[in-house]
């Protein structure tokens, strides 16, 4: 694309408002960022948009959510059948412009004909998919950059399963947003889209049914009411929609003892208190923590704000520390495992999550299915278990903080995780342990499994040629040894293939521009580009009797990785 070229265009545009022409007459002088705002359409793949706020096709605006919008709406129109009568569920977040997106989005359902069942307030994400299944909707819609930074947003669009779509489907929607002038997509009055029943409202009864349903989850209901323990929780949505559901979803568990970190209860898309809302970074557990101190608490709980994702803290040394995805996904599915459980209940985690967990698994004779990285293939493996008559799916879980049980919500969901959490962390507080206490055990009977993710920011063209050159060259010069540790396979999931000294087979995954390698004495290291920031990430871990080994072991795989990129 010439970005000059459609840079002067939008500027003279007269559909184009005041804002926006404000915006972009202010970088007029600066040929670099008229260059990244123009260079590209905003990529729209299966997890929709992600972007930088502000004006330009290459951004998060209101002309790209419109254009989004028209283009899902003639997806849905042309499969024929009863879409506009099924409708589309839409939800958002608190960050700046989500209120505004998922509106416009509706009123643009709406002038092309479909119902359209709006949130009346921010929501978790994963309610979005309870409520797109529960509705019989054709698809859903969430507004939300997810953990992002705030100057993040973004459009997530959900299939009639209440997953994320597919390949396919985004091609699709992609195919016809192509067709489609986005500064003369119309919008419908929405006073008429009410008066012709095309918008209505979704609240306190989808809550309902959807709190009612994460409730009947839970391994052990009568746990926090059995229990002569105090046992005390805190928990920060950090200023995100978990603060509407969280403290109610834990309260009717029965946890009596709960505070709520009240600088982070109040929804904010500037996240004032902290650097970025993310609680895979420790630093945003800064306020909870002091409050946990406080209270001498025996857990902290932290979610993005979305709330599909949740961190966790708990005491040890006198103080908290956070448990990783990994860790705490392993001791979810330990203590799931010691209730009750069909007999053919299997997990599903991805390729770059513990391989502790398929221990687990295995010691207790379940299956694990392994994915490729994202929660949208752990929701597609539930519907083909389900069609293929097993609908009892345990746990479904990733290193980047997700977890998921039952068959009703098709993506993670911080809310369940929270009950999880809170539940599991109690099982080993009667024991008088703590989560760390109980981690050390796992690591007695299972060896000790750890792991790490180095992200390599690589910004602007420069930096996606880099990522694509390192993956090319990892491709034309496979590396024997890794770390010290010798390649004994090699999955190459771009093409579809699992490459031993004995020959190759299929991954039997989707095709996906990633590379994983098998190593010697139980390592693993995976190579990937982002799907939704400019960085190249690698994932690493290693298995060992001791944990002095495997922290050595983890050391020489680090250095390696820091040397990619070099």
């Amino acid at each position: 694309m010439d970005a000059e070229r459609i840079y002067q265009a939008f500027l003279s545009d007269a559909r184009l408002d005041a804002a926006s022409r404000n915006e972009l007459i202010s970088i007029q002088n600066d040929p670099d960022e008229i260059f990244d705002r123009f260079r590209c359409d905003l990529e729209f793949g299966t997890g929709g948009l992600r972007g930088v706020l502000g004006a330009g096709i290459n951004r998060m605006n209101r002309y790209v959510v419109r254009r989004a919008s028209l283009g899902l709406a003639r997806y849905l129109l042309a499969q024929g059948g009863d879409a506009a009568e099924k409708g589309v569920a839409i939800a958002y977040d608190s960050r700046h412009g989500s209120q505004e997106f998922a509106r416009e989005s509706a009123l643009v359902l709406a002038q092309s004909g479909l119902r359209v069942y709006l949130f009346d307030g921010l929501r978790p994400t994963p309610e979005l998919s309870f409520a797109v299944r529960r509705l019989g909707a054709a698809a859903g819609i969430v507004i939300t950059a997810s953990h992002n930074p705030k100057q993040y947003n973004g459009y997530k669009v959900y299939g009639p399963d209440g997953g994320q779509i597919t390949l396919e489907t985004a091609q699709s929607v992609l195919a016809e947003m192509e067709k489609i002038d986005m500064l003369g997509v119309p919008l419908m009055d929405e006073a008429a889209a009410r008066a012709q029943g095309l918008l209505r409202d979704l609240g306190a009864g989808m809550d309902g049914e959807y709190l009612s349903y994460v409730l009947s989850l839970r391994p052990d209901p009568e746990i926090a009411q059995r229990t002569e323990r105090p046992f005390s929780i805190v928990y920060t949505p950090l200023h995100g929609a978990g603060t509407r559901l969280v403290p109610q979803a834990l309260s009717r568990a029965g946890y009596r003892q709960l505070r709520v970190v009240p600088r982070q209860q109040i929804p904010d898309g500037e996240f004032p208190t902290v650097q970025s809302p993310n609680p895979e970074n420790p630093e945003a557990f800064a306020l909870a923590r002091e409050l946990a101190r406080r209270e001498k608490a025996d857990l902290i709980l932290a979610t993005d704000p979305d709330c599909d994702r949740l961190g966790v803290m708990a005491p040890k040394d006198g103080d908290y520390a956070p448990l990783t995805g990994n860790q705490m996904g392993c001791l979810m599915l330990d203590y799931m495992l010691s209730k009750p459980h069909a007999d053919n209940a299997y997990i599903v985690k991805t390729i770059v999550t513990t391989q502790m967990a398929n221990a687990i698994a295995a010691d207790q004779g379940i299956p694990c299915f392994e994915v490729l990285t994202g929660f949208k293939f752990i929701g597609e493996t539930i519907e083909r278990m389900r069609q293929a008559g097993n609908p009892n799916f345990l746990l479904g879980f990733e290193e980047s903080y997700g977890y998921l049980t039952g068959t009703e919500i098709r993506d993670k969901d911080g809310v369940i995780a929270s009950l999880l959490a809170a539940e599991t962390a109690l099982h080993w507080a009667e024991k008088g342990m703590s989560l760390w206490d109980g981690l050390e055990a796992l690591y007695q009977k299972y060896g000790y499994f750890l792991e790490e993710l180095i992200s390599i920011t690589l910004p602007g063209a420069a930096g996606f040629d880099k990522i694509a050159r390192t993956l090319s060259g990892l491709r034309e010069a496979p590396p024997r040894e890794i770390g010290g540790y010798g390649v004994q396979a090699v999955a190459d999931y771009k093409m579809g293939l699992i490459m031993t000294a004995q020959g190759s087979r299929p991954t039997g995954l989707p095709q996906s521009n990633v590379l994983r390698y098998a190593l010697s004495e139980g390592g693993w290291l995976c190579v990937r580009p982002s799907g939704t920031e400019p960085k190249l990430k690698i994932y690493f871990g290693v298995a060992q009797n001791s944990r002095a080994q495997a922290e050595q072991a983890l050391a020489r795989l680090r250095e390696w990785a820091r040397g990619l990129c070099e």
